[in-house]
């Protein structure tokens, strides 16, 4: 049987994302059940909002040629379908009536708003594989996706996300004092993100794995780590200490490059 532990540090993804503490940011997937109840309600508001405008511009075209007729009968169609909820996931910020009653939005493959683009690709593929084809293209794509995607997400490069959860991020590691000398002239270079990330969750949980399972996980990550850092630390240090000093001088240097950053950026702006 695979070790839990082991299976979290294996488990991580190209989906997760980092920040600079090397925190998991995979914002949750909206399943597929809220998709459909979201989707169902915009498409009830859409219909009604279908009829509304279709009654309108029918009665101010009544007593006009037939061309003007098509005319109005295709900027409805237009207009209900991609103009409104293009507006109105531009504006909101990736929310719809639907999402709005769910608690769910629309947000960028990197957790980001989405934008007017992401907002109109939407609509536009939305109105293909949810109107023209009874939705059924849309419910088995977003069923065979594992961040439940529609072809519209696909397209646009988006997914739907549960905007009520709360994301709590773990306190920093901190340095340990036994490593600081040791870490002040090592060379510490930049770890790839999937390593970060498993080292971070790994540290979070260190005071919860038995012993030998955590000298082993610690011993496989310090092993790979090595590889970016030099010189290797003191003899005998515990791989959960040397994982901590790595991250937590990382974070340090880090901070204190993006710092510099900002600094010279205002010095440059102000001479300006």
């Amino acid at each position: 049987m695979a070790d839990p532990d082991h299976a979290a540090y294996a488990a991580l993804t190209t989906d997760d994302l980092v920040t600079g503490e090397a925190v998991a940011l995979d914002l949750p997937a909206a399943s597929l059940g809220s998709r459909m109840v979201s989707g169902l309600i915009d498409v009830i508001v859409t219909v009604i909002l279908l009829v509304i405008f279709i009654f309108t511009f029918t009665l101010a075209a009544l007593q006009t040629d037939g061309a003007l007729l098509q005319v109005a009968f295709i900027s409805t169609m237009v207009t209900v379908f991609i103009v409104v909820p293009t507006t109105v996931e531009t504006l909101s910020r990736g929310r719809s009536l639907g999402k709005l009653v769910m608690g769910l939005r629309t947000v960028r493959d990197d957790a980001g708003p989405i934008s007017f683009q992401h907002a109109f690709v939407r609509s536009l593929i939305g109105f293909v594989e949810i109107y023209a084809f009874s939705g059924a293209p849309a419910f088995f794509s977003a069923l065979l996706s594992s961040r439940g995607k529609r072809l519209g997400d696909f397209a646009a490069g988006t997914y739907v996300v549960r905007d009520r959860v709360r994301l709590s991020l773990p306190q920093p590691v901190g340095m340990p004092p036994e490593l600081r000398r040791w870490a002040q002239t090592a060379d510490i270079a930049s770890l790839p993100p999937r390593l970060a990330l498993g080292i971070r969750q790994f540290l979070s949980r260190v005071a919860q794995i038995d012993p030998a399972t955590r000298l082993r996980l610690g011993t496989q990550l310090a092993t790979e780590t090595s590889r970016y850092v030099a010189p290797a630390p003191p003899p005998n240090t515990p791989p959960e200490v040397y994982l901590a000093a790595v991250i937590a001088t990382r974070r340090e240097r880090d901070t204190a490059r993006l710092a510099r950053e900002e600094s010279l950026r205002r010095r440059l702006t102000r001479s300006r």
